[in-house]
């Protein structure tokens, strides 16, 4: 049945319009010679407009449904995973058997509510088709999530005779759409939602080890660091003991202290003993009180490396900093050493780890995992400025390290004038080129962000690791340095001094493109063996040398280097491919290109090009979204070299997103009831609930509405029939 929805306004227009369509439709058929053909014209004319004012009009097309079923009732049950939480009270009500004010778990309590007899009136005489159906359960979600709005949506569109609808649920929904907007169609059909609220609004006592980021892989007889998070919904501060164990037995164990009611992010130390994959479990004992267990550890793989990292230390004079720092890196059977030794007054140097001039050719460049620069500049036989343009290429784009080592000459503010000045994460006093001398030694204070660095970690627990750099013995120069740049970590800076911008940096970081940069601004680390000989000070560069060239080492191949971020994504995630291919001699890829296979955990694979970089690095890049958990496998191949591929795992965390312990949401369901004119019902008023479904009317037929007015069918005959005026018009000659 056709309906139109005219407002007063739009009636008298649409009637006026149509008036003087058809004075202008007879005067134009009178003064026409070609009478027959210019009627027809004319009335195509007058019904195009006809059609337009009843559009106008907001015609429907309605038809009416009469149920010939009973009406029915549905009673929808949340059978999700935090239903599993133990927070609900039972009533008097549904306590049956049981204890009136007993807590059970919120599932437990939905099944009594189903099980009781207080549904009964509503099936006497046959007056109603009570049904029941759970929703969000594992086989419903498949990602073991809550969806209010689908199960709602599913059931409007297939029931047609609903006379109420009750939701049990703790309101608690994490897929989907807000359940609001499906609660304003239940309106719009005149069958409200009865919504009963189970839980409490509280969080649980509850110890939950939200996170643990820890590292793709580690150097094996290094320590590495494992940080997480633990979040306390205990009112009291809890004294307790992180422990972090191997499949072996071994462990390690670190003492925290946890705020009551908040968030708390740490870090513990781990030594990899052996090559291969470990899987590690990192756990807090369960708290007195503490009511959810299974959220009290984690567990996650970790793989153990032998490494040969390549080091080049460019320096002018043999201070006796570069001594102690080539000594610990040539002993250290993890670094390759090279060393170059510009004396502008003698020439370069030669002798064992050393090389006769700086790298010519990118391919030698490249080799490289981290550059030591010491006090040396821009200048006669030193660097020249396209050799500091290179060592800013291959940071950036090869994801290797660069350390800045001043001394008392100041060559280094010749490289304020070079592509290198981009990567000083300091400003430097250049009233002062030759630094400040020290008349007592200073000690360095190490900031917040050094304390929970492993860069600065000296000892094998964080707990002795403050104390030991309190007894290191201290400085007597310090580079002229002004304040840190933006975007850099200050790690320890001047016991002593302050400046303008307050503590003067000495030991300062910051990330270049794909790689890293460290500034050290003292020239008496090898000042550490006092009294210890090289136990401080060996660790100390090994760790730079190690955390410098992490990224770069993650996947290396013979001809694709291959490196992501994030390093453990969870699902949903998209991960940040970065490769280096190398040509067959070992330079840098010039022509052609890299492409990925992406196995997912399922064994589907898929095939990616890197997109390459607009440098002379051969430099690739491209993004990939991790869609589930568990082991994706990558096998990275540059152009003509498909026999010698990359290959590599990225771990995906699985995150559980129904989780126990979590506060019920009442306020959802208050919403949902509200916007569908139905109720909100405490646990306690469950017999109300009953009258007032009872006591609702008949639902009423349901009414199937077609806006005409919208339709793209209107349009496209609106469109013919113009399209046909216009042709006519043309034939009859009338222009």
């Amino acid at each position: 049945m056709l309906h139109l929805n005219p407002t007063p306004l739009t009636l008298w227009l649409g009637i006026v319009a149509l008036l003087g369509v058809a004075l202008l439709c007879v005067l134009s058929w009178k003064r026409s010679p070609h009478p027959g053909r210019t009627a027809a014209l004319e009335v195509l004319r007058f019904f195009i407009a006809a059609l337009v004012v009843i559009l106008l009009w907001q015609p429907e097309w309605r038809t009416v449904i009469h149920p010939t079923t009973k009406p029915k009732i549905a009673i929808l049950w949340d059978d999700s995973g935090s239903m599993k939480t133990l927070d609900a009270e039972l009533p008097d009500v549904l306590s049956g058997n049981g204890k009136a004010g007993e807590i059970i778990a919120r599932g437990e309590w939905v099944e009594k509510a189903l099980a009781s007899e207080l549904w009964t009136p509503l099936r006497s005489d046959g007056a109603n088709d009570l049904f029941t159906k759970p929703f969000a359960g594992p086989a419903e979600s498949g990602s073991n999530g809550s969806d209010l709005s689908t199960p709602l949506d599913e059931l409007l569109q297939k029931e047609n005779n609903l006379r109420a609808v009750v939701m049990l649920s703790d309101g608690d929904f994490n897929l989907g759409q807000p359940p609001v907007g499906v609660a304003q169609k239940f309106r719009l059909r005149g069958v409200p939602i009865f919504t009963i609220p189970v839980g409490s609004e509280t969080r649980l006592p509850d110890l939950d080890l939200l996170t643990v980021t820890a590292p793709t892989y580690g150097i094996v007889g290094e320590n590495v660091q494992i940080p997480f998070t633990i979040r306390s919904s205990l009112d009291r501060q809890v004294r307790t003991i992180v422990r972090l164990r191997d499949e072996s037995g071994r462990e390690r164990t670190k003492n925290i202290i946890l705020p009551p009611n908040a968030e708390t992010y740490d870090s513990i130390l781990w030594r990899l003993e052996k090559e291969g994959s470990s899987t590690l479990t990192l756990s807090v004992p369960v708290e007195d009180g503490e009511l959810v267990s299974a959220n009290n550890a984690r567990k996650f793989t970790i793989a153990g490396r032998p490494e040969k990292i390549r080091v080049l230390v460019v320096e002018t004079l043999p201070r006796w900093e570069y001594r102690f720092l080539r000594n610990a890196l040539s002993r250290d059977p993890g670094v390759d050493l090279s060393c170059l030794l510009m004396r502008p007054e003698l020439g370069i140097s030669e002798g064992i780890d050393y090389i006769p001039e700086f790298p010519k050719t990118l391919e030698e460049l490249s080799k490289f995992d981290v550059i030591f620069l010491g006090d040396v500049g821009v200048g006669p036989n030193q660097l020249t400025a396209e050799q500091c343009a290179q060592i800013r290429g291959l940071v950036e784009n090869q994801a290797s390290g660069v350390v800045f080592l001043p001394g008392p000459l100041g060559n280094q503010f010749t490289l304020l004038d070079t592509e290198l000045s981009d990567l000083l994460p300091v400003t430097l006093d250049d009233k002062n080129k030759e630094g400040l001398p020290e008349n007592l030694a200073t000690p360095l204070n190490l900031t917040t962000e050094g304390r929970a660095s492993l860069l600065t970690m000296l000892g094998d627990s964080e707990e002795e690791n403050p104390e030991i750099w309190r007894r290191l013995p201290g400085f007597y120069w310090h580079a002229p340095v002004v304040r840190a740049k933006g975007g850099t970590e200050v790690l320890a800076v001047h016991a002593n001094r302050r400046g303008p911008y307050g503590p003067i940096p000495l030991l300062v970081t910051k990330a270049a493109g794909s790689g890293k940069v460290l500034f050290m601004g003292i020239d008496s680390a090898w000042r550490w063996r006092r009294g210890v000989e090289d136990l401080y000070h060996y660790r100390f560069w090994g760790q730079v040398a190690r955390w410098m060239s992490y990224q770069r080492n993650m996947a290396a191949g013979q001809r694709v280097r291959m490196f992501f971020t994030p390093e453990r994504p969870e699902p949903g995630t998209t991960v940040t491919l970065n490769a280096n291919g190398f040509d067959a001699n070992g330079a840098p890829l010039k022509e052609g290109s890299i492409v990925v296979d992406i196995t997912d955990p399922d064994g589907k694979t898929k095939r990616i090009e890197l997109q390459k970089n607009d440098s002379e690095w051969g430099s690739f890049s491209g993004r990939f979204r991790v869609d589930l958990p568990g082991a994706w496998k990558l096998r990275a191949a540059a152009s003509g070299a498909a026999d010698l591929p990359t290959e590599t795992t990225i771990l995906a965390q699985g995150v559980d997103i129904e989780k126990t312990g979590q506060p019920a949401r009442p306020g959802v369901l208050e919403e949902i009831s509200r916007v569908s004119r139905g109720r909100s019902i405490l646990p306690n008023q469950l017999p109300d609930l009953i009258k007032e479904i009872d006591a609702l009317p008949e639902p009423r037929p349901l009414e199937n509405r077609i806006p005409l007015w919208s339709h793209w069918a209107t349009l496209a005959v609106m469109v013919f029939l113009l399209a046909l005026f216009w042709v006519g018009r043309k034939l009859n000659g009338a222009f």
